[in-house]
C-alpha cells in the first residue's frame, strides 16, 4: 500500500499519541515502516526501537520489521545479536537480498570487508531487478575502498553510473579513485567518454575541468568549466573553480568577476572573499584588497589564511604596527595556531620587540611547529638578547631534529667561544666548517667579537685551505 506524505504524518500522529496515552492502536506493517524510517532519518533511535518493539508485537512475522531491527543492532555496535537475527531471517527467506545486504554491513562494521564484498555480490546475482542494482554496486565499491583496492573500486563505481548515469556520488567516486591513483589521464578520458553521451552533466565537466588544473593544463580547464557553466549557470563550484584557473592564467579581473557571482548566487563564502582580496592585492588595487581581506575574517574569524593575508598584506608594506596589531587579533582568536605564533614572531622581530618575538618563537615550537628557521629565528634572538645559555638548550633541542647541520654548529661554536667553553666550542665550530664552510660567516654575523680570536681564525682558514 502506498502513504502520501500525509498519510505517514497521520500515522506517526497516532502512533505519538499512543505513546503519550499508553492507548494500544494497531497500525499495519507498512505504516510501523514508515514510521521506524522517520525516526531513523531524524536519529531518533530509541523511540525507533519503540516502534520495532510494537511493530514486531502486532506483525512478529514482519521480514521488514525485523531488518529494522538489524538496523538498530549494527548502531548498537551488537553484531553477534544481528547476526543471530539475520541467520533467522534467511531460514525464513533464502533468496532476499536484502537480508545478505544487512549482512555485508554488519561484516563492514566488524572491518570483515572482504566478506562483506562476497555477500554483497551473492546479493548481486540474486537480483531480480539487474537494471537496478546501483546501490549494490556503490556498496562493493566502498567495501573495496576501505581496502585500498581503488582498481576494483573503479570497476564497481563505474558499474554503478552505468546503470543510473544521473548517480554524482559514484562519478566522484571514480574521479577519487583516479585521483588516488595519480591517473589523471585516464580519469580524463574517462571523463570526456562519459561527456560524450551525456553532454550537459555539469558535474562531469566541473571534474573534468578539476583534473585539467591538476596537470596544469588551464586553458582546457577553464573552457571545461565554461561547459560546467553553461549546462547550470548557477553551479557555484564551476565559478570558483573558474575563478581558481583565472588566477593562474594572471587574468584577476575575470577571476574577480567569477567569484563575485558566487556571493550573487549563495550566501558569500571566506574562500571567494579571500580570493577576491589576493587578486585586488595582484592588481595593486591595496584599498579593495583590503576591504575584502577584512570581509573575510569577518565572515569566518577562525579561518587563518584570512588573518595571515591581512597581517601579510601590510607587512608587504612596511606598516609593522598594523601588521601587529591584526596578527595580536589572529592570536587572541585562536591561541593554539602555531602558524599565527610564527607570524607574531616575525612581526615583533622586525619591530625590534626582540622578548615579545622570543615568546612567540617559543610558543611556535610548543605548537609542534618544528621548522628549521624556527628554532635558528629563536636561538638568534637568545644571542642578541644575551641569553646564552638558553639558545645553546634551544639549540641542542634544534639538533635533535636537524642532527649535523651546520647553521647549528656555528652558533653553538660561537656560544661556548663565547661562555669561554674552549673544548665544547673547538668541537662545534669543527664540526661546522667540515659540515660546510660556506657558513662561516654566521661567526661574524652573530659574534663578531670572537673573529679575531687567533683559535677560531686558525679553524676557519685551515678548512679553507683543505677545501681548496
Amino acid at each position: 500500500m502506498n502513504y502520501s506524505h500525509d498519510d505517514e504524518n497521520f500515522s506517526l500522529t497516532r502512533f505519538e499519541s499512543m505513546l503519550k496515552t499508553n492507548d494500544i492502536l494497531f497500525f499495519d506493517s507498512s505504516e510501523f515502516e514508515n514510521i521506524i524510517h522517520h525516526y531513523l532519518e531524524n536519529g531518533k533511535i530509541a523511540l525507533a526501537k519503540r516502534a520495532i518493539k510494537l511493530g514486531l508485537e502486532q506483525h512478529p512475522t514482519s521480514i521488514n520489521l525485523r531488518l529494522f531491527q538489524v538496523e538498530i543492532l549494527v548502531i548498537e555496535n551488537k553484531f553477534v545479536e544481528a547476526d543471530n537475527v539475520l541467520d533467522m531471517l534467511h531460514d525464513l527467506e533464502p533468496t532476499n537480498e536484502e537480508i545478505f545486504i544487512q549482512k555485508a554491513n554488519v561484516l563492514s562494521k566488524q572491518d570483515e570487508h572482504g566478506k562483506a564484498i562476497d555477500t554483497l555480490l551473492i546479493a548481486i546475482s540474486m537480483s531480480k531487478t539487474p537494471n537496478d542494482d546501483a546501490d549494490l554496486y556503490a556498496l562493493v565499491g566502498m567495501e573495496y575502498l576501505f581496502l585500498d583496492q581503488f582498481d576494483n573500486a573503479l570497476i564497481y563505481f563505474k558499474k554503478c553510473l552505468e546503470t543510473d548515469t544521473s548517480d554524482y556520488s559514484a562519478l566522484h567516486n571514480i574521479v577519487y579513485c583516479y585521483d588516488f591513483l595519480n591517473k589523471n589521464e585516464d580519469a580524463i578520458q574517462y571523463l570526456n567518454e562519459f561527456l560524450d553521451t551525456n553532454p550537459y552533466c555539469e558535474v562531469a565537466w566541473h571534474q573534468l575541468g578539476r583534473q585539467y588544473f591538476t596537470i596544469k593544463e588551464y586553458e582546457k580547464a577553464n573552457a571545461a568549466f565554461d561547459f560546467a557553466i553553461i549546462s547550470d549557470d548557477t553551479f557555484v563550484g564551476a565559478y570558483i573553480e573558474k575563478g581558481k584557473v583565472l588566477e593562474k592564467l594572471k587574468q584577476y579581473e575575470e577571476a574577480i568577476e567569477n567569484y563575485k557571482i558566487t556571493l550573487a548566487l549563495d550566501d558569500p563564502t571566506s574562500f571567494a572573499l579571500l580570493r577576491i582580496g589576493h587578486c585586488y592585492d595582484k592588481l595593486d588595487h591595496g584599498d579593495l584588497a583590503i576591504q575584502f581581506f577584512k570581509k573575510t575574517i569577518d565572515e569566518d574569524p577562525l579561518l587563518d589564511k584570512g588573518w595571515v593575508a591581512i597581517t601579510k598584506f601590510y607587512m608587504k608594506r612596511l606598516n609593522y604596527q598594523k601588521a601587529l596589531y591584526y596578527v595580536q587579533k589572529a592570536v587572541n582568536t585562536d591561541g593554539d595556531n602555531a602558524l599565527y605564533w610564527k607570524l607574531y614572531a616575525t612581526v615583533n622581530k622586525r619591530l625590534n620587540f626582540l622578548e615579545e618575538a622570543e615568546r612567540g618563537y617559543k610558543r611556535t615550537l610548543e605548537l609542534g611547529n618544528y621548522e628549521l628557521d624556527t628554532w635558528l629565528e629563536r636561538g638568534d634572538i637568545l644571542i642578541a638578547l644575551g641569553e646564552y645559555e638558553a639558545s645553546i638548550f634551544n639549540l641542542i633541542q634544534a639538533a635533535e631534529f636537524y642532527p649535523e647541520n651546520a647553521e647549528i654548529e656555528y652558533r653553538l661554536g660561537g656560544l661556548h667561544f663565547s661562555m669561554h667553553q674552549t673544548e665544547e666550542g673547538r668541537f662545534h665550530l669543527k664540526n661546522a666548517v667540515r659540515l660546510n664552510i660556506d657558513y662561516s660567516f654566521i661567526i661574524t654575523e652573530l659574534f663578531p667579537k670572537l673573529e679575531d680570536r687567533p683559535m677560531i681564525k686558525a679553524i676557519i682558514s685551515d678548512s679553507k685551505k683543505a677545501s681548496n
